[in-house]
């Protein structure tokens, strides 16, 4: 039972400061890491490709860790549950900022990732019981605003801290904000009363789950660096992967208390919108990892001003989600997600024609275009896929697409790493073999270039790898804007109605 009657004003507005705060910095490292990442890359001697890790491996426990939540909260109360979870990502943040290898790194991230889980889930749970019914929709719109601004901030952030200290305090500003987060909580909700349950945990899907999932990451990441297939490696993670996969899914479909639970997918609009969801996000996240990268390894910006370039996607959706909340109902909510993965789409077909001579402004305005369909997303797609679930499984219903969702992002950053990179390698290698030293063109290039001597090669190869990675760019771009047109079609495969439980899916960005 909540006691919200007894909050005060002032109560509430800390209450909501606290646990905002706390959301806010778990939403903010999804997305800080992502421009510093050739910086951190760089600094620990490692490829672009295998810095991608310290992406993955926090989205990857971030997502195992999702499906606890409800558990741990039974388990030990909501408020503990939300205070030890802030306090232990407040340490695993300040661990990844003293971490002197990429390892040490990574480990310290997948720690971060998994106590961040419980981090959002237990934010809208207590905002929920601490607010009057009547202001609910305003603390849950306080919420998604959150969720909405952590991710502008991220890459703007992260590039001016990377440019103007050094990247591990893109983790130790955690510190004050957590510490800060976890003293005012805890004063103004620890006269709210404990509620414990025991009820029997999954031990056989959750280990499943986590062997399953994290050889299937450790597959993508590792595959390029070892040829794929053949690799012993590879093979045995693969068959890893594969079983421990389908133990889990049998298992989960028979338990009494699963920790996942996959029957929901028998509801035909939850097993469509949470494909469109999870396939949406996997290419959103895509975007906001590959073009900073270019950017910064490519086009000669710094990590700030790749920052300031991607950010403006993020100016729409602050102005236009609570006019998406309040009047979607008026709209048939396919529409409106159609018309999400049509601007989306066409941003990707604009930055297809992108050119290494594309000015600051033309990449920006093309970023805040795309704002438009990340305005439209969420909000309708969540409607939909909660929509024909019966109420008592909404719950249950939002915290599998949340995590089916991070777990797409992460596997999104490692197939998007590799795609790009090895078209950037092949273009390299078919315009290596265009060149002759005998063509007039070859050598009026060396001679502008010095004449033909060890620094002009050095040179020419230089220009022939920018040209490479804008072509693979252009390349990845035409791929995932027909991929969001054939999202425009799927989600049509949805049957209204869609308004009759709409109102929760809308808070679960």
């Amino acid at each position: 039972m909540s006691n919200n009657a007894s909050f005060t004003p002032p109560s509430l507005l800390l209450s909501t400061i606290g646990l905002s705060l706390a959301t806010f910095m778990q939403v903010l490292d999804t997305t800080i890491a992502n421009v510093a990442l050739p910086t951190i890359s760089g600094n620990l001697g490692v490829s672009s490709e295998q810095g991608t890790w310290v992406i993955t491996s926090f989205a990857v426990s971030n997502a195992i860790a999702l499906p606890l939540t409800g558990w741990l909260s039974r388990r030990f109360g909501e408020v503990k549950l939300f205070l030890w979870a802030t306090i232990l990502f407040v340490l695993a943040s300040f661990l990844c900022g003293i971490s002197t290898s990429m390892p040490e790194l990574i480990g310290f991230r997948v720690l971060q990732g998994l106590v961040a889980g419980p981090l959002y889930p237990m934010t809208q749970t207590l905002l929920i019981a601490v607010y009057p019914p009547a202001r609910r929709g305003m603390a849950l719109a306080l919420l998604a605003m959150v969720t909405v601004v952590a991710p502008i901030a991220g890459p703007i952030l992260g590039g001016w801290i990377t440019d103007s200290y050094s990247w591990p305090w893109i983790f130790f500003i955690n510190v004050p904000i957590g510490v800060f987060a976890v003293m005012v909580v805890r004063q103004q909700l620890k006269a709210r009363p404990v509620e414990t349950s025991y009820q029997p945990m999954d031990y056989v899907g959750l280990i499943t789950l986590i062997i399953g999932v994290g050889a299937l990451q450790v597959i993508l990441d590792k595959g390029n660096d070892l040829d794929w297939f053949e690799s012993n490696f590879i093979l045995i993670g693969a068959a890893i992967s594969v079983i421990a996969l389908a133990v889990f899914v049998i298992w989960e479909m028979t338990d009494k208390h699963p920790v996942v639970n996959l029957r929901l997918f028998a509801y035909r609009n939850f097993r469509i919108g949470t494909i469109v969801l999870v396939l949406g996000y996997a290419g959103f996240f895509g975007i906001n990892l590959i073009l900073p990268q270019w950017l910064q390894t490519q086009m000669g910006y710094t990590a700030t001003w790749a920052g300031l370039a991607v950010a403006p996607i993020g100016i729409l959706p602050v102005l236009m989600s609570p006019f998406v909340g309040k009047y979607a109902h008026k709209f048939d909510l396919r529409l409106l997600a159609g018309l999400a993965f049509l601007a989306i789409g066409l941003s990707c077909f604009m930055r297809a024609g992108f050119t290494n001579e594309v000015d600051f402004q033309h990449i920006a305005l093309v970023q805040l275009f795309m704002g438009i369909g990340v305005a439209l997303f969420f909000m309708p797609t969540l409607s939909i896929l909660m929509s024909d679930l019966p109420p008592s499984q909404i719950a249950d219903g939002a915290g599998l697409a949340t995590f089916l969702r991070t777990l797409g992002g992460s596997f999104a950053a490692s197939l998007t790493t590799w795609i790009w990179i090895r078209r950037a390698d092949q273009h390299h290698a078919y315009m290596s073999e265009s060149i002759s030293t005998y063509e007039p063109a070859t050598r009026e290039a060396l001679n502008s270039l010095g004449g033909a001597s060890n620094p002009a090669y050095a040179q020419l190869d230089h220009v022939l790898t920018s040209q490479a990675y804008m072509l693979s760019t252009v390349d990845y771009f035409t791929l995932l804007g027909w991929a969001f047109m054939g999202l425009i079609v799927l989600v049509w495969l949805a049957k209204p109605p869609f308004a009759a439980k709409a109102g929760p899916a809308a808070s679960g960005h």
